[in-house]
């Protein structure tokens, strides 16, 4: 059972007038044990949860390397990027007690058509819900739906050093393909990249077709079905 501390509170938010992010009090009491995976709910991301996935990810942009972008995107161009990824791909997120824990979407690898069966998939979490298998929950899910789409591979880059983003790829069947040396500046200092992959449908078929889009009818029907509930 996931047990919450007196009356809830709102994560910490982001202003997008400043760009300043103002983190409150943890608002989650997770002790050992208690944590049910059951508790979350899977659903396909919608505008309206622009602005807290995009709370989950601005400090990510400002404070660290894990993201090469320099700065957070505005509300506006979060949910432009939302809309265009979703005409073609799955973007998912978690939802704990009403609210969003985490979120993961897929992308294109590379522009030119020969790549376009693999894509390039990124998850982020909650800081207060990490390393509780928010994450691990997510990917697996986001397979499922690409794999109805008729994806082949998936593709993640890890910015150096991460241990805790090496062991969850890893977990969820990622294999290490090569290392970027030296491929970012950011924070004052030179990142190296390395690269997993992971087979998204077993076989490799002879002669594929285009993978499918969101609103063919077949995806809709499957997503549905792989979904514990879709906001309508």
């Amino acid at each position: 059972m996931l047990r919450r501390l007196g009356k809830p509170e709102p994560f910490g938010t982001w202003n997008l007038e400043r760009g300043t992010w103002n983190l409150e009090p943890g608002t989650w009491n997770l002790e050992p044990g208690t944590w049910n995976l059951e508790q979350l709910i899977i659903r396909l991301a919608t505008l309206d949860d622009a602005a807290p996935m995009l709370e989950i990810y601005a400090p990510l942009v400002s404070e660290t390397a894990i993201t090469f972008e320099f700065e957070p995107p505005t509300l506006q161009q979060f949910k432009a990027r939302m809309a265009e990824i979703q005409s073609r791909y799955p973007w998912i997120v978690s939802e704990l007690d009403g609210r969003i824990a985490g979120f993961a979407y897929a992308g294109p690898h590379r522009a030119r058509p020969a790549y376009q069966w693999s894509v390039e998939v990124s998850v982020y979490v909650h800081a207060d819900l990490r390393r509780l298998g928010v994450a691990r929950t997510l990917y697996l899910k986001l397979f499922e739906l690409l794999q109805v789409q008729g994806y082949q591979s998936a593709y993640a880059g890890i910015t150096l050093p991460n241990d805790a983003s090496e062991a969850l790829h890893r977990s969820v069947g990622f294999e290490p393909v090569g290392v970027y040396k030296a491929a970012g500046f950011k924070l004052g200092k030179w990142h190296d990249a390395v690269w997993y992959q992971r087979q998204i449908n077993d076989r490799l078929p002879d002669d594929p077709t285009p993978p499918l889009r969101p609103h063919d009818a077949s995806v809709v029907a499957a997503w549905s079905r792989l979904l514990r509930y879709q906001r309508p």
